[in-house]
C-alpha cells in the first residue's frame, strides 16, 4: 500500500509524490520549522514518518527539506513535554531517538536531502541522507548539545564522527562549530552547493533519475551504502542516548 501523500496524522510534515519519489517537507505550523520534544514535534514524527515510508513499496526515492530558509534552525518554544516526571520524559525520549536514526537509516531507497538553509539543530537527519544538496546559505552545526550542558549521545557522536573523521568531528561537536555549505562539500559532507532556486528543481532531477532505475537495484544499492552506519547505529545509539539522560540528572 502507497504512503499517502496526504497523509494528516502529522502536524509538521508535508508530503508529495510524483510517480515512485515521495517529497517530505519539515514545516512547523506551517511555517519554518523548528525542533520540537513534545509527542507531537519533530522529534518523534520524523522517526514514525521514516518507519511508514520504510513499509511503503511504491516510494524509490525520497527528498528531504525544510520550509523557508532554513531546514532546522532553532528549537519550538511551543514544544513542551507533557510527562511529569524527568524519567518518564527521558524513557519517551529515548525510545523516539533510537526510532529517529534507525528508522531512518531503514528506509529501503535512496534519500535525497534538499538542505534549504541553517541546519543547527539535528543536521545529520540531512547529512546522513546518501545525497545532500545545500543551498548557498545553508550551514551545518550542533547548537543542541555540548554548548547547553547536554551530552551529544543521541547519534550525533556517531554520525559526525563518521562524516567529520574523528578529531575533526569531536571538534565540531564539542565547539559548536558552524560549517558553510561550501567548507561542507570541501569536507565530503555535501554533494553540491546550489543557489536557493535551484535546489529543488535538481533534487527532483536527480530523483526522477534515479527513480528510472530497477526498484530492485535500487533497494539493494541503499542497503550496501547504509550497513555499516546502521550497525554503528545499533551499536552505539541506545548507549548514547542513557548517558545524555544519566548526566541530564544532575541539571
Amino acid at each position: 500500500m502507497p504512503f499517502d501523500a496526504d497523509e494528516t496524522r502529522f502536524s509538521n510534515l508535508r508530503f508529495a509524490r510524483e510517480g515512485g519519489v515521495l517529497e517530505m517537507t519539515l514545516h512547523t505550523r506551517g511555517g519554518e520549522a523548528l525542533w520540537g520534544i513534545a509527542e507531537d514535534g519533530l522529534h518523534n514524527e520524523l522517526g514514525v514518518a521514516f518507519a511508514e515510508i520504510a513499509r511503503d513499496r511504491e516510494t524509490k526515492v525520497v527528498i528531504l527539506t525544510g520550509t523557508g530558509t532554513s531546514f532546522i534552525a532553532g528549537m519550538d518554544p511551543q514544544s513542551r513535554p507533557t510527562e511529569t516526571s524527568r524519567s518518564a520524559i527521558w524513557a519517551r525520549m529515548h525510545r523516539e531517538g533510537v526510532a529517529l536514526l534507525e528508522n531512518l537509516l531503514a528506509i529501503p531507497v535512496p534519500v535525497i536531502a534538499a538542505v534549504n538553509g541553517p541546519a543547527l539543530i539535528h543536521a545529520e537527519v540531512a547529512a546522513l541522507s546518501d545525497i545532500v544538496l545545500a543551498c548557498e546559505t545553508a550551514e551545518f552545526a550542533d547548537v543542541a548539545h555540548v554548548a547547553g550542558g547536554v551530552v551529544p549521545g543521541d547519534g550525533v557522536q556517531t554520525a559526525w564522527l563518521t562524516l567529520l573523521g574523528p578529531n575533526r568531528g569531536r571538534y565540531f561537536l564539542l565547539t559548536g562549530q558552524r560549517i558553510g555549505a561550501q567548507e561542507a562539500k570541501a569536507l565530503g559532507v555535501v554533494g553540491e552547493v546550489l543557489a536557493a532556486d535551484q535546489l529543488l528543481p535538481r533534487a527532483r532531477e536527480l530523483a526522477q533519475g534515479l527513480a528510472k532505475l530497477p526498484a530492485t537495484m535500487l533497494r539493494h544499492t541503499r542497503a550496501v551504502m547504509v550497513r555499516d552506519l546502521r550497525r554503528r547505529m545499533a551499536d552505539e545509539l541506545s548507549l548514547g542516548l542513557a548517558l545524555e539522560a544519566l548526566a541530564a540528572t544532575e541539571q
